[in-house]
């Protein structure tokens, strides 16, 4: 079931609430023990069913203790422990959630999953890292050439589980993080671009910082470019992702910029 849906249907009537809430006429459960109960049950019925039942239940379901507790006993932690949710459903749902959302963004599965915007010099390659990055699960990246190379990615908020009302009334933080080096012997360029478009693939949000020079011989070590979006407004229904470059010395090869561990995130914000 879509997590999301969980969040923004909380208001629907449930057709069996009348009678359940008949049912509990006869007997009473006391606000502890009905907490253990919805603690047992998978999340999406807590919000989705037991919510709908009768008055006592839904304050349990909504209380802050419920998904406080809910998020110490999956390992949903808070980075920062002196920031506090202002929900702490919307954080759960939000951990659970929380994923990248780019495909194969270390060149694992060669150049699948992105679309190739330009293919200059002797175009995108994958190889296999040449200095050490500081997750070492990444072993390979994309490099590009002499001409300029770039790639993207169109991300379907809607079939990544993430609905329209949820986005329109939540709007949770969308956090983007690149990795990207140059080589010791060779100039390069890189860029990156990315774009909140709606319904019509129209850009509503922007980040598109300055072109990043290196010299040649400079330091080769990866640098991560990050980014947050927030308080976008209603409307965001895609997440257009661009990055790139080149060398600056028409060197024939792979001598242009690298990148890697490209990452796209709806994440909760004190997590930002």
């Amino acid at each position: 079931m879509d997590q999301t849906n969980s969040l923004d249907s909380s208001q629907r009537q449930s057709p069996s609430s009348a009678a359940a809430a008949s049912l509990l006429t006869f007997f009473s459960v006391p606000l502890e023990m009905l907490e253990e109960i919805f603690l047992k049950l998978p999340p999406d019925q807590v919000v989705l069913v037991c919510r709908l039942v009768c008055r006592q239940w839904k304050e349990v379901a909504d209380s802050e203790s419920l998904w406080r507790e809910r998020c110490r006993k999956e390992g949903y932690h808070l980075r920062d422990a002196s920031k506090t949710p202002r929900d702490w459903r919307l954080f759960y749902f939000l951990c659970k959630g929380r994923r990248n959302l780019l495909k194969n963004p270390r060149g694992d599965e060669n150049l699948n999953g992105w679309q190739i915007v330009d293919n200059g010099g002797q175009k995108w390659a994958v190889h296999e890292l040449r200095v050490p990055h500081s997750d070492e699960t990444v072993q390979k990246n994309f490099v590009t050439s002499y001409g300029w190379c770039r790639k993207s990615q169109l991300i379907d908020l809607e079939k990544e589980g993430y609905n329209p009302s949820f986005m329109d009334h939540f709007q949770p933080h969308i956090r983007i993080s690149d990795w990207y080096s140059p080589r010791t012997d060779c100039g390069c360029l890189y860029q990156i671009r990315i774009e909140l478009l709606n319904q019509r693939k129209k850009p509503v949000q922007t980040f598109a910082p300055e072109t990043v020079y290196f010299q040649q011989w400079n330091e080769e070590k990866w640098n991560q470019m990050t980014h947050v979006f927030q308080n976008y407004g209603p409307g965001i229904r895609y997440i257009h992702f661009t990055h790139g470059g080149k060398d600056t010395q028409f060197w024939a090869g792979w001598y242009g910029i690298r990148v890697t561990d490209s990452c796209v995130e709806i994440c909760p914000a004190v997590d930002t």
